[in-house]
């Protein structure tokens, strides 16, 4: 049987991910970042540095790992000069450059190296489809005033994409009242809650929709974006109408959970055809 390595960041995505490969029968490898300790259990992890990459990868290879899957969260490390290895210290130009290019660029980089080491490497939607929902409203019932916000979001979306800068905004009555940037998406949306929604031109019109999509072009096997309950909580304080995303885009993290507080807070959930 192939073993399948669950590169683990922080967050609730990769205990999900571990949980998945459970029920098909598969004990990961699981590897964790050192610094970033991930929440899954039951399972020790190998703990690695970008600084000694090289040895992780044959370590990887050594315990008959074929496929990959990456996971949650992550921030780029500090990295000590003194600690790179002879072998990983040829992979240093390329993660440096990568570096400067962006996150994409740097992300592309990544997946390539684990490549050169013949693994495969599989996006979330492989291991767990079920956390990526194709094309429908989950729940409530979003306005043609709420598809037009979405819309005019999704292109903005896109727009953000190509520069790399965000996955997600936010969009009442045509106007955008704020895209999400290096803070996240928590961040936006408690701007919009403080600052932005009295920016609305009829406060009885639409009360706006949070969108989310991959960038453009963007390699779907990592770094997908997600959402969960929390988004929902604060997009109903920043007093939304709902929340929209790309259909197959963006990954749900506990899909029920997040039904029933949309329910309860009477916001929509729409997975939108791109």
């Amino acid at each position: 049987m192939t073993r399948t390595a669950l590169i683990a960041g922080q967050g609730a995505l990769p205990v999900a991910l571990a949980d998945a490969l459970a029920s098909a029968g598969e004990a990961p490898v699981l590897a964790e970042m050192d610094g970033f300790p991930s929440d899954v259990r039951g399972v020790e992890p190998i703990r690695f540095r970008v600084e000694r990459l090289v040895p992780f990868l044959d370590a990887l290879a050594g315990q008959g790992v074929a496929r990959v899957v990456f996971g949650g969260a992550m921030r780029r490390p500090q990295i000590e000069a003194e600690l790179i290895d002879p072998r990983t210290a040829t992979l240093v130009p390329r993660l440096t450059g990568a570096i400067r290019s962006g996150d994409d660029a740097l992300l592309r980089t990544v997946i390539a190296i684990f490549e050169d080491w013949d693994f495969e490497v599989v996006g979330a939607a492989e291991v767990a489809p079920g956390l990526v929902p194709g094309p429908g409203v989950l729940c409530g019932a979003p306005t043609d005033a709420d598809r037009s916000d979405a819309a005019r979001a999704a292109a903005i979306v896109a727009d953000l994409g190509r520069l790399d800068i965000g996955q997600g905004a936010v969009v009442a009555q045509g106007l955008c009242l704020a895209v999400e940037t290096l803070p996240g998406t928590d961040a936006m949306l408690g701007f919009v809650a403080e600052k932005a929604k009295g920016l609305r031109p009829d406060p009885k019109g639409a009360h706006g929709v949070f969108y989310k999509a991959p960038k453009p072009g963007q390699d779907r096997r990592i770094d997908l974006p997600t959402i969960g309950t929390g988004t929902v909580r604060n997009a109903a304080k920043a007093g939304l109408a709902g929340i929209a995303w790309e259909a197959g885009g963006v990954i749900l993290l506990d899909r029920a959970a997040m039904i029933a507080e949309a329910e309860a807070r009477g916001l929509f959930l729409w997975a939108r055809e791109p």
